[in-house]
């Protein structure tokens, strides 16, 4: 969070858009847990470029069959633990809530 908070102090163009560095706070995990992102539409760079893991869209839908798995941890098979977001706006809010506490 500090970090990106400077670079908005640094950046004209962020202090346009302070929603913008809000979001970018709030999808942080500061080092704390890795975020990956399959997108169907963003190429591996794209995801890579903002410092997220990527995996492809087809690959994820295999490996994580969302139609199986509830909202919250989850254990697959393979013995992964996993946190399930379904709805990521409104569930990070839930998800930071339970990791501070």
């Amino acid at each position: 969070m500090d970090r990106i908070i400077q670079h908005w102090k640094n950046n004209e163009d962020l202090q346009d858009l302070t929603h913008a560095t809000a979001h970018l706070i709030h999808g942080s995990s500061e080092g704390r847990f890795k975020i990956t992102y399959a997108p169907k539409y963003l190429t591996k760079e794209e995801v890579e470029s903002v410092h997220y893991q990527y995996l492809d869209y087809n690959k994820a839908l295999q490996l994580y069959p969302i139609d199986k798995l509830k909202n919250g941890f989850n254990r697959l098979e393979n013995g992964e633990e996993i946190y399930f977001i379904s709805t990521p706006s409104a569930g990070l809010w839930t998800t930071q809530e339970k990791l501070n506490h």
